[in-house]
């Protein structure tokens, strides 16, 4: 009788296991058509609730990110760019939207360091980085005959 309670139970514990990771994968795509459909509020709250459940998920924090740039918030978007780059270093979209950010503050050391590392792992976006080094270059100069 004990070995059938702990059968049931190791059963029962399997499956409630199994429920919890497909739920946790539920919120990240429900929160990745809600965002694809503009609906960025709803989205954050499901990606937010993702990192509860799985908070190495470098791509709730990344999406996370995109809606705060649409919100111009961008304290918190580049809070959750740097944390999807402390999970995920190569992130070649984070990096690029990190690059953006710093080009916006004028820290042109941090965005060359950036670039390095983006060369490094680009795939998707390596044209990109030419525009952002055409800009660094068009705006180095200005910051030098100050």
């Amino acid at each position: 009788m004990i070995k059938i309670i702990k059968l049931i139970s190791v059963i029962l514990l399997f499956i409630s296991l199994k429920n919890v990771s497909y739920s946790n994968q539920n919120f990240f795509n429900e929160a990745l058509k809600l965002f694809n459909k503009e609906k960025y509020d709803d989205a954050r709250f499901l990606f937010e609730r993702n990192i509860v459940f799985n908070p190495k998920d470098a791509n709730s924090y990344l999406y996370l990110a995109k809606i705060y740039n649409y919100k111009k918030n961008q304290k918190k978007e580049e809070y959750n760019l740097e944390t999807t780059l402390l999970i995920e270093p190569d992130n070649e979209e984070a990096l690029f939207m990190m690059m953006q950010i710093a080009l916006q503050k004028s820290n042109y050391e941090k965005v060359k360091n950036l670039s390095e590392i983006f060369v490094q792992v680009c795939d998707k976006l390596c044209d990109k980085n030419k525009k952002i080094q055409e800009a660094l270059e068009n705006l180095e100069p200005e910051k030098n005959e100050s």
